[in-house]
């Protein structure tokens, strides 16, 4: 397995057509993801003392974190305005390797930053609603 480049890491918006196109949510500098599960336990006496897990079970969901400099792209402005109405969309991560994932996510934080004299900044938040797939 080789390293790959975090500036290959993106996180795209659809653009609510069908077939869904997505563009790039300009201006980012970093991106996380973090995949979260909550488990299931069905441990009982015969488990000989070790816990047990119910695979395919519990509630899954897929948070993204970025940050970047405000460019007033179309992208920028759609994130915006879903956060402002508490709309759902459809995004997609793409990595170097061209592996991608996409889903519906609701934009849970939005934060704007900016001082005299430098660049204005954003950091967001997404949390997964339904089902995150490999595209």
């Amino acid at each position: 397995m080789t390293a790959q480049k975090g500036a290959a890491f993106l996180l795209k918006i659809g653009d609510g057509g069908a077939p869904q196109t997505y563009e790039t949510v300009a201006g980012l500098r970093t991106t996380q993801m973090s995949i979260n599960g909550d488990t299931v336990v069905v441990t009982s006496k015969a488990s000989g003392g070790w816990r047990e897990l119910l695979s395919g079970a519990g509630t899954r969901s897929v948070s993204v974190s970025a940050s970047g400099i405000f460019l007033g792209s179309d992208a920028e402005d759609r994130v915006r305005a879903n956060a402002l109405a508490g709309t759902l969309d459809a995004y997609e991560l793409s990595f170097e390797d061209g592996a991608k994932m996409r889903g519906s996510f609701l934009v849970q934080r939005l934060d704007y930053a900016g001082d005299f004299n430098g660049e204005r900044t954003y950091a967001l938040q997404l949390e997964s609603s339904g089902e995150v797939v490999p595209a």
